[in-house]
C-alpha cells in the first residue's frame, strides 16, 4: 500500500486533528469488528470533549473545507482497512503455505531464521523468510544486508551525515548508504496484543522521523518500507487502532510503503526491481567518478 495522493503533503496540524479525534472518538466499531469513520457530528462532539474550538471546522452549521478533508481521510482509512487490508493479512497457516510455495520455486542462499519465542510457539519466522526469499530472487545477484547487526549510516564526502538510532531488519544493498531499509512486524504466535507489539509501531515511527528530517534538511532520501502480518494480532480490537496509525504514518511520509500480509508476494518483487535499478545507477556513477578523482591526486 502506498499513500493516496489525496492525503500526501498535508501539514502537521492536519495530522494533529486526526490523532486527537481518533484517540477521543476511538479507532474501531467493536460491535461490527471494523475500523471507525467518524461523522461530522461526532467530530464536533470530539472537539468539545477535548475542550477545543470548532470555528475552523464548522460555519453556518456546515463543515468547512478543512473539516471535509479530515472526514474524507477518516472515510478513506476505514475503507482501505476494512475492505482491503484485513483480507490481505494472513494467519500462521497461510503464511506457512506461502513460505513453502516459495521454497519450491528455487534454492536460496539465506537460511530461514526462527522467531524469538519458546516451546510450541518457536517456529520459522515465516514473514521474514518470505521477504528474504523474494528479495534474493529479484535482486539480480546484488548482495544485501538481510540481518543487519549495525546501525544504518548515510555518509557525505566520506563522513557520517546521519546514523539512525535503531538497527533495522534489512538494508539494500548495505547499512552504509542504503537505497532502502525495511522493518518486519510479524506476530503469528502472539496470543495477546501487548506493549511489545505496540512498541514495534512506535519504533518504525522513530526511524521514519529521522529519515524525514534527513530528507528535508539534507536532501538525501532513503526508502523506508514497513512489512506487517498476523491477522489474529493486527485485526484484534487493539490491533486495528495500530493499523490506523500505520496508515497515518504512511501518509505523513514516515514510510514510503506498507506491505500487509500476502501483498508482499506480488508487490515486493516490483519494489526490489526499483532498488536494483537505483543501485546499478549509483554503481555506474561511482565507476565514472573514481578514475577521475584518482587522476587528480
Amino acid at each position: 500500500m502506498r499513500a493516496s495522493v489525496n492525503f500526501k503533503g498535508l501539514d502537521k496540524s492536519f495530522w494533529a486533528h486526526v490523532r486527537s479525534l481518533s484517540q477521543t472518538l476511538g479507532y474501531t466499531v467493536r460491535r461490527m469488528d471494523a475500523v471507525k469513520a467518524p461523522t461530522f457530528a461526532e467530530m464536533l462532539r470530539g472537539m468539545k470533549k477535548l475542550e477545543l474550538v470548532t470555528d475552523h471546522l464548522v460555519q453556518r452549521g456546515k463543515p468547512t473545507d478543512f473539516a471535509k478533508q479530515i472526514l474524507d481521510y477518516f472515510a478513506f482509512r476505514a475503507e482501505v482497512l476494512n475492505n482491503t487490508v484485513q483480507h490481505q493479512l494472513m494467519d500462521a497457516e497461510a503464511a506457512k503455505a506461502l513460505y513453502e510455495k516459495l521454497l519450491g520455486v528455487q534454492k536460496y542462499r539465506i537460511a530461514a531464521t526462527m522467531n524469538k519465542q519458546k516451546g510450541d510457539k518457536k517456529q520459522i519466522a515465516y514473514l521474514t523468510a518470505i521477504v528474504n526469499m523474494l528479495i534474493e530472487a529479484n535482486s539480480e545477484g546484488i548482495e544485501y544486508a538481510h540481518d543487519p547487526q549495525k546501525l544504518t549510516t548515510v555518509t557525505r564526502n566520506g563522513r557520517p551525515l546521519r546514523t539512525l538510532s535503531r538497527r533495522v531488519d534489512g538494508a539494500f544493498p548495505a547499512t552504509v548508504n542504503p537505497v532502502a531499509i525495511w522493518e518486519i512486524k510479524e506476530y503469528y504466535h502472539t496470543t495477546t496484543f501487548g506493549s511489545r507489539v505496540a512498541d514495534g509501531v512506535y519504533e518504525t515511527l522513530l526511524d521514519g522521523m529521522e529519515l524525514e528530517e534527513m530528507r528535508s534538511e539534507e536532501g538525501v532520501a532513503v526508502e523506508h518500507l514497513l512489512i506487517v502480518d498476523a491477522k489474529p494480532t493486527w485485526w484484534s480490537s487493539r490491533g486495528r487502532g495500530y493499523l490506523c496509525r500505520m496508515v497515518d504514518m504512511l501518509h505523513m511520509g514516515y514510510v514510503q510503503e506498507v506491505l500487509f500480509g500476502r501483498e508482499v508476494e506480488t508487490r515486493l518483487p516490483e519494489i526490489v526491481g526499483d532498488w536494483v535499478k537505483l543501485t546499478r545507477a549509483r554503481q555506474a556513477v561511482a565507476k565514472v567518478v573514481l578514475p577521475n578523482q584518482a587522476a587528480l591526486l
